[in-house]
């Protein structure tokens, strides 16, 4: 069990939370969220170690062992695959090694013999004989192929990474398990495996996410970041996110009617203070007004900004059409024989294994690259906007946001500029910050920031909630439901992918395509019955 007692965190002034108390018990799963900056991944180091809190204490039944997402994704570059997910139970690592160099000895000798004994022991306690099996297994259900095992971590992709570290903290069963952001980088496929592997995990999982549906999915508590306090509610994201707007209308409900009560009786005492035959009763009003407190509504940590897309014109009958486009990276074909037209009010999700195909057709669609063969054609009416998943090129100048957004715009009043920014949450002096120091979030919001300004009537966004806290996803999920701009997008996100989508495009491992008009959540279904039917198929 872990648990923290009386913890509090500050940095200078800075009070990110104080007397938090949490008990965090097996078999549940418990969603950490906040908004930016409100202290979630410090959290996470606090309960793990990594971090001293100002005052307090963490503490853990002894014996019990952590299980850590690592960040660092360099950390293993000379370890295989596989030994780097065996490394999840370190002690186990260290055993193997010692049982290897004690039988490696050309001496052995009779203590070389009682050790070994003594590892093999403390193996075989530690299900030793099931590692590689186990730790495969983990891989594969993450999407590592077998090949990739032995392999050294430096040859995999930063994705494939990911992976293997997510492997590694699930490996061994740990007693407590410590995510932050365990989704970030994967594939749809293997958040789903992930799922449900947190799903059937009986020991405690801590978990800080954006993901929405996952929250949703995976939670039994979720723990709130907010007023400079962390406040525990039973039930996902979604009940907590009831819970806590009901409790703050609830709130300013009571304050209302105490308001009115508050004028009623400053009205009476007014009205009849000076007059002997009611003044015994204004007295009994001043006492009842005395004790009337009204209740202290802080200001929430979580702003939301401003996202919606108004197209300056709208689009005609011609949008976009792609007939029998190939293309090829490094040789090798990505993108083969792809056919689609954009129809009016089409919001399309691009989905399939393979993200840099989905990249790729991005970037010929905008003419970044050229195609092997096939043709792209745009309407005339078409202004088309793209947000791209990388976007470090956009941030190497030496400007501020004010400056860069003022610029690439030809817009000359700054006051203009900055009520705009504001809208995106960069007021005051956050207005004024280098776009080369910006972090991820902010970059994501710039980004956005641009695609509005250009008010386009086709938008392509790659990957648009990487970066994003929950309250950027919410406002860009409603944003993009809201507009009559048509859209082609990529994103792991189940919840924005459901609520958007209206037609799917999946780009298969071969570079084909399939195109279906119908929901994710239907799509889904559809894939699962035609696999039930092909597993027919194939056992008669």
């Amino acid at each position: 069990m872990l648990g923290t007692n009386g913890v509090t965190v500050r940095f200078g002034k800075r009070v990110l939370y104080e007397d938090v108390n949490v008990k965090f018990t097996p078999g549940n799963c418990y969603g950490v969220i906040g908004a930016n900056g409100a202290g979630k991944s410090t959290f996470l180091k606090v309960l793990t170690g990594e971090l001293e809190p100002s005052e307090g204490e963490v503490y853990m039944t002894k014996n019990e062992r952590l299980g850590v997402l690592k960040q660092d994704h360099y950390m293993y570059d000379d370890v295989k695959v596989i030994d780097t997910v065996i490394r999840g139970n370190e002690r186990l690592y260290e055993i193997m090694k010692e049982k290897d160099a004690l039988y490696a000895k050309p001496d052995f000798n009779d203590e070389d013999g009682i050790k070994a004994g003594e590892l093999e022991a403390e193996f075989a306690e530690l299900n030793g004989w099931m590692a590689e099996t186990d730790a495969a297994q983990l891989l594969t259900g993450l999407g590592i192929d077998v090949e990739l095992h032995e392999m050294l971590m430096r040859e995999l992709t930063g994705p494939q990474k990911v992976k293997v570290l997510l492997a590694q903290a699930l490996f061994g069963n740990p007693d407590v398990l410590i995510l932050d952001e365990p989704t970030n980088h994967l594939d749809m496929a293997a958040i789903s495996w992930l799922e449900e592997f947190l799903i059937n995990f009986e020991n405690t999982v801590i978990v800080v996410s954006h993901d929405r549906y996952f929250l949703n999915k995976v939670c039994t508590h979720i723990l709130d970041i907010d007023y400079g306090k962390i406040n525990i509610f039973v039930g996902n994201y979604d009940f907590w996110y009831e819970s806590s707007q009901l409790a703050l209308k609830q709130m300013k409900d009571a304050n209302k009617k105490k308001e009115e009560k508050i004028k009623e009786l400053e009205d009476f005492i007014r009205r009849f203070s000076a007059n002997a035959s009611k003044s015994k009763q204004a007295t009994s009003r001043k006492k009842t007004l005395e004790k009337i407190q009204l209740d202290e509504i802080k200001p929430s940590t979580r702003r939301y900004p401003y996202i919606d897309f108004k197209p300056e014109r709208e689009a005609g009958k011609e949008i976009l059409n792609v007939e029998d486009l190939c293309v090829s990276v490094d040789g090798e074909r990505i993108l083969n024989n792809v056919s689609f037209k954009v129809l009016k009010d089409d919001k399309i999700a691009l989905v399939g294994p393979n993200s840099i195909a989905k990249t790729t057709l991005f970037k010929a669609l905008m003419g970044e690259i050229k195609p092997d063969s096939g043709t792209i054609s745009y309407g005339q009416t078409i202004k088309q906007s793209y947000v791209p998943q990388d976007n470090e090129e956009y941030f190497k100048v030496d400007k501020s946001i004010v400056e860069w957004i003022a610029d690439d715009y030809g817009i000359t009043d700054e006051t203009i500029v900055r009520s705009f920014l504001g809208r995106m949450l960069f007021s005051g002096d956050e207005a004024l910050k280098k776009i080369n120091v910006l972090s991820g979030g902010e970059k994501a919001r710039c980004m956005l920031a641009r695609a509005m300004l250009e008010a386009p009537n086709l938008i392509f966004l790659d990957e648009p909630t990487n970066h994003l806290d929950l309250e950027s996803i919410t406002a860009l999920n409603e944003g993009l439901i809201r507009t009559n701009a048509e859209l082609i997008f990529v994103s792991h996100d189940h919840q924005f992918v459901q609520t958007v989508a209206n037609r799917i495009i999946e780009i298969k491992e071969n570079g084909e395509i399939i195109d279906r008009r119908c929901t994710y959540d239907e799509y889904l279904e559809q894939n699962v019955e035609l696999m039930k039917k092909e597993t027919s198929f194939s056992e008669e």
